[in-house]
């Protein structure tokens, strides 16, 4: 976000901005905005552009928009189109702490997000990419059961062509040999339940077992988060088919429920479990010392 010429101090865009320094570092920490530069020394530096920013979100925030959507009209005013759901996401929320984690991981995450999608979602919107159509086609029963209860359901593989099949996902093409083709995403946005998880795969790995292949991996059950990355599948969808987004459109434009700082902490926790169970996965812990006369 920072460009060229950022010469400005965290106090000098305080006053600039009538935003608090701690509230600027708070929304640093916790939304990834703005995106000082770093000195050497660690002090950040801003840019006219970022004053720019902070003072269009206090605008909105004093017409009635809720902080994390007045941060992420800013945010998406700046962002260019993008490649991929993963590369949106760490874009826009450069706070996500990716964790490496093999296939089979991924797979047990995939299939509790989607179970519980199943289980508590009330006419979610579903986009998910499978990287190549063979990997859809092997989950393909499990997604026209997701589909059946969806307001909208989109999957992304290297098909022929787009296709509205009865009853199932819309499949949408991708290219083969580009970014998205690298990249396992999953999101459920519902009103009552929102997950999402986003993981792109490590070149090199053309002799690694299939279940052994490492992907850097996102996820999130923050409502904002999961709504930012259901905008990003869906501008990549309407790339190849202007229309498909028309039953979900009003829907995907509204603020996201605000995340509370329980759901905040629940997903830390959360994700600090799946990423011991994935370096585990990868390589397998130490033993445990011994106590002591043990």
């Amino acid at each position: 976000m920072s460009d060229g010429g950022a010469d400005l101090t965290i106090r000098d865009v305080s006053a600039r901005t009538g935003v608090g320094q701690p509230t600027l570092r708070m929304w640093e920490s916790r939304y990834g905005f703005p995106v000082p530069t770093r000195r050497p020394s660690g002090h950040r530096r801003y840019s006219e552009r970022d004053v720019e920013l902070i003072r269009q979100v206090s605008r909105d925030r004093e017409a009635g928009l809720a902080l994390p959507a007045a941060i992420e009209r800013a945010v998406s005013s700046e962002a260019p189109a993008e490649d991929s759901i993963f590369a949106g996401l760490r874009g826009r929320r450069p706070d996500l702490q990716p964790h490496v984690l093999p296939k089979r991981t991924l797979i047990a995450l995939s299939h509790a997000i989607e179970d519980e999608c199943c289980a508590r979602a009330e006419r979610p919107v579903l986009f998910a990419s499978f990287q190549r159509e063979r990997f859809y086609r092997d989950a393909e029963a499990r997604w026209r059961e997701l589909a059946r209860t969806a307001e909208l359901a989109i999957v992304f593989a290297d098909f022929t062509e787009v296709r509205r099949p009865r009853g199932a996902p819309v499949e949408v093409p991708i290219e083969a040999t580009g970014v998205f083709a690298r990249e396992w995403s999953l999101v459920c946005d519902a009103p009552d339940y929102a997950a999402c998880l986003s993981a792109w795969e490590h070149p090199g790995q053309d002799k690694v077992a299939d279940g052994d292949r490492l992907f850097e991996t996102i996820w999130s059950v923050e409502p904002e988060i999961v709504r930012t990355a259901a905008r990003i599948a869906g501008g990549l969808a309407e790339g190849m088919a202007d229309d498909l987004l028309e039953p979900v459109a009003d829907r995907l434009a509204q603020s996201a429920p605000p995340s509370g700082e329980q759901m905040r902490i629940v997903g830390a926790l959360t994700n600090r479990m799946v990423a011991y169970i994935g370096a585990a996965a990868v390589m397998p812990l130490p033993a445990p010392h011994s106590s002591a006369g043990g």
